[in-house]
């Protein structure tokens, strides 16, 4: 990361996931916030070009770029502003902007006292994206008389009578004082100041009209910066070593209409030297490409899923070491028909496309969410790249599909079908309450593999060595499909280790899932937590939480919510709502 300078690094991934576009990032004393991607350098180049042509279809660019890496990379480190603003001295106790304190570089220092400066604690935010600094002088001077022609030279001052805001005091050269207490309430700024509608990240004129109620937070919480990450499995046949060949050169083959220009431009560029294909197997490969993203309209996640799914049910080879998705029946063995799996498969070698799309603020991004990323757009649009920053996972995992049939019968239960209905009307609640439509039912089917998901990423970390983190599901139901896939989330060696895959190699998959299921039967909160009523967040869990069958968030795809483990296992009163009740 640089503002001119080099001044800090964080790690590659995390520019992704943590650190991406808009966020703030502490770097020693000083707070910077990262620039956007039309100001980060020029990352053309085959080593830092990623393709997955389903998700560059969905989300309408060209290609991913992998960001810049500190210890690696020549052209250039990320661009970051100085934010917030405001800064004050902890020594002469004066809270003003970095340009009144005559900042010009880093680290930020007082000319008075010789003393690194402290940025603002406070900042304030809104749910469209939008992010400015702590309206301090507002904040000081709302409801009183001000001579704004009069000199105003604000210090702030902590008290260290306690750890709490009114410790925290506010002044003025013109006498007036004020404590944050009560500064960080939801609407503690309404009538104080309104939304100014800027974007840092984006440069001094990229502000938008804005008419929400800024709400005020502390500079290094969570909620500040929220990533809306968009990611897709490599499947047949982009996954193939032709495909990714030719998808380095599309931007020029892609509009080559004529097969015989198409062979003579492959023959001048030199695509196929010191690759195993021949400029007929790339010849075809073009129109085979060319072909499949014309009977393709602009994918959702839904579809996206689909063909994800169907690949998984499907036998993929080994061919090649370079082929990045082989997928193979796991090798014979006894599973217990109590468990209802219809069809356990290998993912012996994945790659998984994680994709920065956009941000959000105050809210997690989400279809039932207030928040948006229209105004947390990754650059401006008289300057839109073609790209989008992102990374690629390589590992493996274990695609389970249960029986449908069972399935079916289990589901359509009067005791299951009442159970259930309660989190489906609290989910839509979240959506009214915005004014909006419900994008989807939620079933006992999805409850019910999603739970099952938990509870096996919880032994297989276990078993396998695994921490839960570097474990990550992926779930496939709908009315046609009801499969799971527990896959390695990281990018570094734990990814490849191969101890996923053997959890079925070993032939010991029935014994690890009824591990897994007795594991989850009891609580150490229960009988509170088999009990419970829909709780959680928004009420959109049963019998859940952190001592059964919750995982780190980086896990799960729901964030941790429509779990139930009652639908597996049943509950003391009602032991057949559970879909393994005959098993406990």
């Amino acid at each position: 990361m640089s503002t001119g300078r080099p001044i800090g690094g964080v790690r590659r991934a995390q520019l992704i996931t943590t650190y991406g576009v808009g966020s703030i990032v502490a770097v020693g004393s000083e707070s910077f916030m990262i620039a956007g991607i039309d100001r980060w350098p020029d990352l053309r180049g085959d080593e830092r070009l990623l393709n997955e042509p389903r998700l560059q279809r969905q989300l309408r660019v060209d290609g991913f770029r992998l960001p810049p890496s500190s210890d690696s990379d020549s052209r250039g480190d990320v661009p970051v502003v100085r934010f917030p603003l405001y800064q004050s001295c902890p020594k002469c106790d004066r809270l003003a902007t970095a340009k009144a304190f005559g900042v010009k570089g880093s680290p930020a220092k007082c000319r008075q006292c010789e003393r690194e400066l402290v940025p603002s604690r406070f900042v304030m935010c809104c749910t469209n994206g939008h992010i400015d600094d702590f309206p301090y002088f507002r904040w000081l001077h709302h409801g009183k008389s001000v001579d704004r022609d009069g000199r105003h030279d604000m210090k702030v001052e902590a008290t260290g009578r306690s750890a709490a805001l009114r410790s925290i005091v506010i002044s003025c050269s013109c006498g007036e004082r004020a404590s944050m207490e009560g500064a960080l309430g939801k609407m503690a700024l309404k009538g104080v100041t309104h939304c100014t509608g800027k974007r840092p990240w984006l440069g001094d004129a990229a502000r938008e009209e804005c008419d929400l109620v800024p709400r005020a937070m502390q500079r290094g919480a969570s909620g500040i910066w929220f990533s809306e990450v968009v990611s897709a499995i490599s499947i047949p046949p982009w996954s193939e070593g032709v495909q990714k060949l030719i998808a380095k050169h599309w931007v020029t083959l892609g509009n080559l209409e004529n097969e015989t220009t198409l062979r003579e431009v492959v023959d001048a560029a030199k695509i196929t030297r010191g690759t195993p294909y021949s400029r007929d197997e790339v010849v075809q490969a073009v129109i085979k490409r060319r072909l499949i993203e014309r009977g393709l309209d602009e994918e959702s996640e839904a579809e996206l899923k689909t063909d994800e799914y169907k690949a998984l049910a499907s036998t993929t080879d080994e061919r090649s070491s370079k082929q990045e998705f082989v997928c193979v029946p796991a090798p014979e063995q006894e599973v217990d028909p109590a468990l209802a799996i219809a069809q356990v498969m290998r993912v012996k070698r994945l790659r998984e496309v994680r994709v920065l799309k956009g941000f959000a603020r105050l809210e997690p991004p989400g279809p039932a969410s207030g928040a948006t990323v229209a105004g947390s757009t990754l650059h401006t649009e008289d300057a839109r790249p073609d790209w989008l920053p992102a990374m690629e996972v390589i590992g493996e995992g274990v695609f389970l599909r249960l029986d449908q049939k069972r399935l079916t019968e289990w589901e359509l239960q009067d005791r299951v079908i009442r159970r259930v209905s309660k989190i489906d009307r609290f989910y839509g609640r979240r959506f009214t309450a915005l004014g909006r439509v419900p994008d989807r039912e939620i079933t006992a089917r999805f409850m019910l593999i999603h739970t099952l998901a938990h509870a096996i990423i919880n032994q297989w970390s276990l078993d396998c060595g695994y921490p839960a983190a570097s474990l990550r599901e992926r779930l496939y139901v709908s009315d046609e499909m009801a499969g799971v896939l527990i896959y390695t989330a990281t990018s570094d060696s734990a990814g490849s280790l191969g101890g996923i895959v053997a959890q079925v190699e070993s032939g010991d998959l029935s014994t690890s899932l009824h591990r897994a299921l007795d594991r989850i039967s009891w609580c150490s909160a229960d009988p509170l937590c088999i009990e419970s009523p829909p709780s959680g967040v928004d009420n959109l869990n049963y019998a859940a939480c952190h001592a059964c069958v919750l995982l780190p968030e980086t896990s799960c795809e729901e964030f941790n919510t429509l779990l139930d483990r009652a639908l597996l296992t049943g509950t003391p009163q009602d032991a057949d709502v559970g879909f393994y009740a005959s098993m406990s």
